[in-house]
């Protein structure tokens, strides 16, 4: 197999441990924290978990190691959306699990839950495990979005293994794969299996996050990867002089990454879907201010700029929510045969307007005609609009437009707008991970080993004080049931973790709320370039922004 010459180079680069677990293993022990309890609806959460629930949070420090030595077989997962590090995650695992003892065993099983439950796997050894070190992607066994949630698929895993011998599964996931961990380790727990299960927390929308999971991993190198991609486009609209960029970000449920490139490119427009949905800020208002960028702009003589817009923010928008609620509604059931057999677009569009309040008419009437067909030709298995389709760049973009025309009409602007589109996801997602990523995930998965070690079960692997360099790292452990509500999904009331969104209050977003109007009306871009593997600290071990603020490290 051919290899780049950053291929070659990333194999050898060895990531760095928290001081903590640089001890050796035989050196590292235990010191257990308070119990701990749910985020909320702490009754009914304790109800589901009698097992696991209310455990210690742990730290490992220095200290003779008192776990009682036995032969491990881990199973490892990954789960869900690919998030660069996560072979460096299995990397960690696989070394902390041989240092223990080199008859330990670690099998991977392939494309996520549904390779547990199928029992289609690998054992890694070490010629396996080193084509991965610190490279990006899930290839190393794939991944998969199977739920692990039904008693019928629990008996299966047991039976799995039992069949190999297993002490541990780890799951690498964001909220929903953790959650589906808690599940599990509370049914093996329950039924006194002898498995364990830990989770990893993966995402790079950056909503799996506390107080004590200070970030997912994936966001550092995914935010980076599309900041490097918004300040190329940044410098090219400052030298063409003639586009109006509108640059739309991963983010469904979240503003994270949206607002970490904004933090580090300082495009003229970032639109927070949280902020939104806090001023129920109309379609029209969000218009409006834009096009307040674009004409204060055009007065200087620039006909040009850049906005971010999170994936996700039309959801946010309570017209447009409501507008989504009355189209699921009219196609319910025989609804949605009597529409699809209609063979016009104007046929529908009277089918429509029939169906909708005057209020949610009033706001489909404004939507451009793509977007407008979008909410009607893709359905997910439930027969509701498929939001995340939506091409909100090109949406905010039609309505700037129309109302730059409004204001033309009147003499209020004479400028010119020509916008271009973008849609920064898949891009980011499995890139060569930050040495950020690669240290923190491969100190997740050696500290999700000693956590096994240890016995502990329904427990998150935890690397705080991120924000100092890693000798400073905090290793340890948290019950994943200390970030879980109850939620109502498919008319039932649910067990989750809790996302975690962008805090309007907070750090990172007071900062760019302090500077959004400079960067609104004049040219502040920042080109962060690509990642940087080899140099200085400075620039190579680079935190975001986001964290920096969060725990006051960072310096304009």
């Amino acid at each position: 197999m051919k290899l780049s010459p950053l291929q070659k180079a990333r194999y050898t680069y060895q990531p760095k441990l928290p001081g903590m677990l640089r001890q050796g293993i035989e050196e590292i022990c235990v010191k257990e924290g308070l119990p701990t309890e749910s985020v909320k609806d702490q009754e009914k959460i304790k109800a589901l978990f009698p097992n696991t629930y209310g455990k210690n949070e742990i730290t490992f420090q220095k200290g003779k190691n008192t776990s009682k030595a036995k032969k491990q077989v881990v199973g490892v997962i990954l789960s869900g959306g690919q998030a660069p590090g996560g072979h460096n995650v299995v990397s960690g695992l696989y070394d902390a699990l041989k240092a223990t003892n080199k008859d330990n065993v670690l099998i991977g099983f392939k494309g996520g839950p549904s390779g547990l439950i199928e029992d289609s796997y690998v054992v890694f050894d070490d010629e396996f495990i080193n084509q991965y070190r610190n490279t990006g992607g899930f290839d190393i066994i794939g991944s998969g979005r199977t739920k692990l949630e039904t008693v019928e698929q629990f008996k299966i895993a047991t039976e799995v293994c039992k069949k190999h011998g297993i002490t541990a599964i780890v799951i690498i996931g964001g909220d929903d794969s953790n959650t589906n961990a808690a599940v599990l380790a509370e049914y093996f727990a329950a039924n006194n299996t002898g498995v364990q299960v830990i989770g990893c927390p993966k995402t790079i929308d950056g909503d799996l996050k506390n107080e004590d999971i200070e970030c997912s991993f994936g966001f550092d190198t995914a935010t980076k990867t599309y900041s490097e991609l918004i300040g190329n486009i940044q410098r090219d609209c400052n030298s063409a002089k003639k586009y109006w960029h509108f640059i739309k970000v991963m983010g469904r449920s979240a503003s994270h990454v949206a607002l970490e490139c904004a933090l580090e490119t300082q495009p003229n427009i970032c639109l927070i879907s949280e902020e939104v949905a806090e001023k129920k800020m109309s379609l029209s208002e969000i218009a409006n201010s834009i096009a307040d960028s674009v004409a204060a702009r055009a007065a200087k003589g620039m006909n040009y700029g850049v906005a971010i817009i999170p994936e996700g923010v039309v959801e946010f928008v309570p017209e447009f929510s409501k507008l989504i609620a009355e189209i699921n509604e009219l196609l319910a059931g025989a609804k949605a045969e009597a529409f699809n057999k209609l063979g016009t677009w104007s046929e529908k569009y009277a089918f429509i307007e029939k169906g909708l309040t005057k209020e949610s008419m009033s706001v489909f009437a404004i939507l451009p005609t793509t977007i407008q067909q979008q909410l009607f030709l893709e359905r997910d298995p439930h027969g509701n609009v498929q939001v995340s389709l939506i091409e909100s760049e090109k949406l905010f973009s039609a309505l700037v437009k129309n109302v730059l025309e409004e204001r033309r009409a009147k003499g209020q602007y004479n400028g010119k707008f020509n916008p271009l589109h973008h849609f920064f996801g898949y891009e980011g997602r499995c890139a060569f991970p930050s040495n950020f990523d690669a240290d923190y995930c491969y100190s997740l998965g050696y500290n999700a080993f000693m956590l096994i070690q240890y016995g502990y079960t329904g427990y998150l692997s935890k690397v705080s004080n991120l924000s100092k360099p890693a000798e400073e790292w905090v290793a340890g452990g948290m019950p994943i049931t200390k970030m879980m509500n109850i939620e109502r999904r498919h008319g039932e009331d649910k067990p989750v973790i809790r996302k975690a969104l962008v805090e309007l209050d907070g750090a990172p977003f007071k900062y760019f709320e302090a500077h959004r109007k400079e960067w609104a009306e004049n040219t502040c871009y920042l080109y962060p370039g690509a990642i940087q593997y080899y140099g200085p600290a400075e620039v190579c071990d680079l935190t975001t922004r986001t964290l920096a603020l969060e725990k006051g490290t960072f310096k304009d």
